[in-house]
């Protein structure tokens, strides 16, 4: 299944005629206001990756995660019957943290305060003197999160009751997702990073390769050509919220270093070698996660965490269906997951400088070969305007 067969494919032309052109406000990428309608109307209310289930393998492990937007801590934990559920960190007795450590493995988890114990799947077990407490004990399990699983990964929800499952929300491209290394990894390289920059201005880099001649002169010059010396992608692909795009595939490539040659032709053995094939997969799924496949070793997600209208955290990783063999292998998957860090790093500085004008210049100007830029920005408008129509109503009916 390629991307063609799940996104509805549109020329450059086409898409800009169904999602429109001309300037549109700049106060998105900046307003605190606005970012927290956001927060609300779409971080709140959205499926959101949080982990993998190679981090929870057996039952009571579990990883901690803090989540700025939600201002919360979350436990993602596997529990006695197998299934991985996701609990605010906070004792229901007054709301002490359960847990300090980021990762482990526990049978259950007492709260150091006054001692409530709860098991791996979030029922209170038991807390001295309960018969003091007007409350059944049913009601005071952890508060869950609303958690599903796709592809290995684990996504999140903090709305109280998801308009959609997670497998709903993504449709086809959840089973796209499947076939990747991601559905089967057992391990993975990360590295995150913070930067400068409103979540939307960070993810917008990804999205477009009209900046890919003047950032990216070493890498990029893989993807220009004569005929298209800004290596625009030949289509754009739309799915609800979802989007995608298929590169142009330069004919006549300059040749590579001699180094990156060897390492690129110990990529593909090893790729080989460990049974991996795979197709080659663009989605970037709303609101803020981007999935690639690159074959024959390159697959790797990239989540961007908003930290406030200005600030985002982004984890990358590249995963794997197992443990490397030997030395040799090793040092060939970092070879593969540095190349991709190094080209991803070379966008920081122009993304944050980019991030520093938007409060002056009022409004934005997307090309037409920035129309996936154009769809985020519409489809967080559209969220914005509906919750802020509907909290007005209940307001006003209250």
């Amino acid at each position: 299944m390629q991307d063609d067969d799940i996104l509805d494919m549109l020329s450059v032309e086409e898409a800009a005629d169904r999602f429109g052109r001309g300037p549109l406000s700049a106060a998105p990428y900046h307003d605190p206001d606005w970012w927290e309608r956001e927060r609300e109307a779409v971080f709140l209310r959205s499926w959101i990756h949080i982990g993998h289930v190679c981090e929870v393998p057996e039952p009571g492990s579990f990883v901690r995660r803090e989540i700025e937007f939600a201002r919360a801590s979350l436990l993602i934990m596997r529990g006695r019957d197998g299934q991985v559920r996701a609990f605010h960190n906070a004792c229901r007795h007054r709301g002490s943290r359960l847990v300090d450590e980021m990762s482990g493995r526990r049978s259950k988890l007492s709260c150091r305060y006054h001692m409530w114990t709860y098991g791996s799947d979030g029922a209170l077990l038991s807390a001295p003197d309960f018969e003091r407490f007007e409350v059944p004990r049913e009601g005071c399990a952890l508060k869950p999160v609303a958690t599903e699983v796709v592809a290995g990964m684990i996504f999140v929800n903090f709305a109280h009751e998801p308009e959609q499952t997670a497998r709903e929300f993504f449709g086809p491209i959840a089973a796209a997702m499947e076939r990747l290394p991601v559905a089967r990894a057992t391990c993975f390289t990360e590295w995150t990073y913070e930067i400068g920059a409103n979540w939307k201005t960070n993810f917008d880099n990804f999205q477009e390769n009209y900046h890919l001649r003047f950032i990216h002169p070493r890498t990029g010059e893989q993807a220009l050509g004569p005929e298209n010396p800004f290596g625009y992608p030949t289509h754009y692909g739309f799915l609800g919220p979802h989007r995608g795009q298929k590169l142009w595939k330069n004919p006549d490539p300059p040749p590579v270093a001699g180094s990156l040659k060897l390492g690129y032709a110990r990529v593909g053995e090893l790729a080989r070698r460990e049974g991996l094939d795979f197709p080659k997969t663009d989605f970037k799924l709303f609101p803020c996660f981007h999935m690639v496949g690159l074959p024959p070793y390159q697959n790797y997600t990239h989540t961007m965490y908003p930290l406030g209208p200005d600030r985002t955290r982004g984890q990358v990783r590249m995963y794997w269906t197992a443990p490397p063999e030997d030395a040799a292998a090793a040092f060939t998957r970092e070879f593969a997951a540095v190349t991709i860090r190094d080209v991803l790093s070379e966008d920081r500085e122009a993304v944050e400088a980019s991030q520093q004008g938007m409060a002056v210049i009022d409004h934005i100007h997307f090309q037409d070969h920035e129309v996936l830029l154009r769809h985020l920005y519409l489809e967080v408008e559209k969220r914005v305007r509906v919750h802020v129509a509907t909290r007005t109503l209940a307001e006003a009916a209250a």
